[in-house]
């Protein structure tokens, strides 16, 4: 497809257009050279994946440093206000209890996880009120704060599954960030899964040691706890098991959803990579180039057979091809159906003007 022909319907069309006959030679797709790659999302100095993507929240407009003690202290101040909050009614909480400012803790952290064994349970109005907001609170806290932070500890681990899993290939960092790249949710996933069976282990092994449980219930209660069951029947009640629960069920609880999240989307990105294996493997009809050509010229260029196949892929929809195409026809000022630099300058000015 000539470079002065619509690329789409509805596009901007070029003032002169040359017929079959007359048409020049087509020229070669070449990659742009300064167009960013489609996976690519900026990071901050520290390699924060997600910086990007937290710019419009509440912390958008911090430098990376104070965004992430911000988020430190957002978790600081909640665990300390429900510290206080639950020590100050601790007469109005009922159950098993050690140390009133533990309790107070471990109550927080029982509450805001959702595990609720019942060891610990309010006995007033004001303490059940008190422990309604604590959990919404929390929950909302370990799924913008907590989840971004265990993403991040998930991602600083993924090199070095990948080195220890091809420890005897001499690969470079640049094929090392190609590969965990291009398997990402897998390596993710298998992070995931380790961590998650040391959170069994670990937990089974000191319920067994500390809190004197034979292995079935200690395994029992490790899994009632971290799939936040919390049937109530067995529970952390020493002052030594309730100080290692306070961590174990914050980190064990994420780690379990987060291992789901990992599952479901392993099976997403797998029946993806099929699709676009199937859309690459079998033959183009004439009934695919018909649908190819989107600006019914009879003739399906380059650029418009990769927008076929990138939708039949699920890549991009109709819908995403007219807002870009939108943002074209604006930049496109003397509607010749190319973009040059002074297209782009003059649309700045005009820009510059109106505002």
């Amino acid at each position: 497809m000539a470079s002065n022909q619509p690329l789409v319907s509805g596009s901007a069309t070029p003032k002169t257009q040359t017929s079959n006959v007359d048409r020049p030679k087509k020229r070669r797709v070449r990659r742009d050279r300064s167009a960013p790659l489609a996976h690519f999302v900026p990071t901050d100095a520290n390699g924060d994946d997600d910086a990007l993507l937290r710019s419009e929240s509440i912390f958008g407009r911090l430098n990376p440093t104070l965004k992430k003690v911000a988020l430190s202290l957002t978790v600081i101040v909640y665990m300390g206000l429900g510290t206080i909050c639950f020590y100050t009614i601790r007469n109005q909480i009922k159950g098993k209890k050690t140390n009133a400012i533990l309790d107070a803790f471990y109550f927080c952290v029982v509450t805001m996880t959702t595990v609720g064994y019942g060891d610990l349970v309010p006995n007033s109005n004001l303490a059940k009120l008190l422990a309604c907001a604590f959990v919404f609170t929390g929950m909302a806290l370990i799924g913008l704060i907590l989840a971004k932070a265990a993403d991040y500890l998930v991602e600083k681990q993924e090199k070095l599954l990948f080195r220890a899993l091809h420890m005897y290939k001499k690969d470079g960092e640049i094929e090392v960030l190609k590969e965990v790249e291009h398997n990402r949710v897998k390596y993710k996933f298998y992070t995931t899964s380790i961590l998650l069976v040391m959170f069994v282990v670990t937990g089974t092994i000191f319920l067994y040691k500390v809190e004197k449980l034979d292995l079935v219930d200690a395994f029992y209660c490790v899994c009632s706890t971290i799939t936040t069951l919390g049937y109530g029947d067995i529970s952390f009640s020493s002052k030594g098991g309730r100080v290692f629960a306070v961590f174990w069920i914050l980190t064990g609880t994420i780690c379990v959803a987060k291992f789901f999240l990992y599952v479901a989307e392993v099976n997403t990105e797998n029946r993806q990579r099929a699709l676009v294996k199937w859309v690459l493997s079998r033959r183009t009809t004439s009934l695919d180039l018909e649908a190819a050509d989107l600006d019914n010229d009879g003739v399906v260029g380059a650029a418009e057979f990769v927008l076929f196949k990138l939708k039949e892929m699920g890549k991009i929809c109709q819908q995403d091809i007219s807002v870009i195409m939108e943002e074209f026809e604006e930049l496109d000022l003397d509607q010749s159906g190319t973009l040059t630099v002074s297209d782009i300058a003059l649309a700045q000015s005009v820009e510059t003007r109106s505002s």
